[in-house]
């Protein structure tokens, strides 16, 4: 059967970037092993401006639109919300970074994102301050990815199976079994790091835990961003995370990230009583070296591509990055500089 693009797993990436083929005409089929993946486990989390020095996020005013957007005509199709509008309180750290603070507060274009305030709500121990952060949220990562699922095997384009690169055929045709794709898109997440074409990309991963859990007592309305975060789901539910561990990348639970991330969360809400950890996650960031993503086609092979390395920011970057790699392959647009893997073309690729 041909097919215009196969793509190689059904996480975030890889199932917004098929929605977007599909919308505009191409044939698509999405391989997957059907098992968990970091996107599943992760809280979705959409943040204009993060990190410790509180940093905005590039190209903001045409990713956050474009997100908010693809997110309500998924639900729209679907039927279900998969976008979740929350203010988030940032909890400051120390004296540095409420000066960091004071300085972002004067700057105009963090006017839309941040705002100071006062308000602390009850129970909540912020000793250098808050600050407001608007224009944030959370996609419900899961839900989305099961409706997704269905969309695909309703249109015959999803198959199930334990990928192995060697089915892939290059000459004198491109196949993979009984499909003949004009592309072969891989988005493996952290997977990827065992691609024969493109392994030897500057993946950095990160094990992070996520747990979702209940309390007796009640919860924060926002979302609380203090290096750890708290996401309210209902008004006794929440998750809390992730933990970020560069080193240990096994997938199995860790009892000790578990003790930390509730003692952390204690400090800062203090109040808060008779937590019950109902679900224990451990997800694998596909996060990169230059904090970049990574897209782009194999400089040897033209029918291979990359569309992978979003890390913890896949909510609010993926569509916006989808559209872009769309206009690649469809009218030849180059990507931006800044994502395209012809940055390493020369120092990843060669020998």
């Amino acid at each position: 059967m041909v097919v215009d693009v196969l793509i190689i797993g059904q996480g975030l990436a890889g199932s917004l970037l098929a929605w977007e083929l599909a919308s505009r005409g191409l044939a698509v089929s999405v391989v997957d092993n059907g098992q968990c993946n970091a996107s599943r486990v992760a809280a979705g989390l959409v943040n204009p401006v993060s990190g410790r020095r509180l940093v905005l996020q590039l190209n903001i005013a045409e990713l956050l639109p474009l997100a908010k957007a693809r997110y309500c005509q998924l639900a729209r199709f679907f039927g279900n919300d998969f976008f979740v509008e929350l203010p988030m309180w940032k909890i400051l750290s120390g004296p540095t970074q409420m000066h960091q603070a004071e300085r972002r507060l004067r700057q105009t274009e963090y006017a839309g994102y941040l705002q100071a305030t006062s308000a602390g709500g009850p129970g909540i121990l912020a000793p250098f301050g808050i600050l407001r952060q608007l224009q944030t949220g959370y996609v419900k990562t899961e839900s989305l990815l099961d409706a997704m699922r269905t969309w695909l095997i309703a249109r015959g384009s999803y198959r199930q199976a334990e990928f192995d690169y060697a089915d892939i055929q290059l000459a004198p045709d491109l196949r993979w079994r009984d499909l003949q794709p004009r592309h072969i898109v891989f988005c493996e997440g952290h997977l990827a790091r065992a691609n024969p074409w493109f392994g030897r990309l500057p993946f950095q991963p990160a094990k992070g835990v996520i747990l979702s859990c209940s309390s007796q007592t009640p919860l924060p309305s926002q979302i609380l961003n203090y290096g750890h975060w708290l996401l309210p789901l209902t008004n006794d539910t929440f998750k809390t995370g992730a933990t970020f561990d560069p080193l240990n990348l096994n997938p199995e639970p860790e009892p000790a990230s578990e003790v930390a991330l509730l003692a952390d969360l204690q400090a800062v809400v203090p109040e808060i009583a008779g937590i019950r950890v109902i679900r224990h996650q451990v997800g694998i960031r596909p996060a990169t070296l230059d904090k970049e993503p990574l897209i782009g086609r194999h400089p040897q092979h033209s029918c291979l591509h990359i569309f992978n390395g979003f890390g913890a920011k896949g909510g609010l970057l993926i569509p916006w990055y989808a559209e872009r790699f769309a206009d690649f392959l469809q009218q030849c647009l180059p990507l931006p500089p800044t994502c395209d893997i012809k940055r390493y073309y020369a120092s990843h690729f060669s020998g």
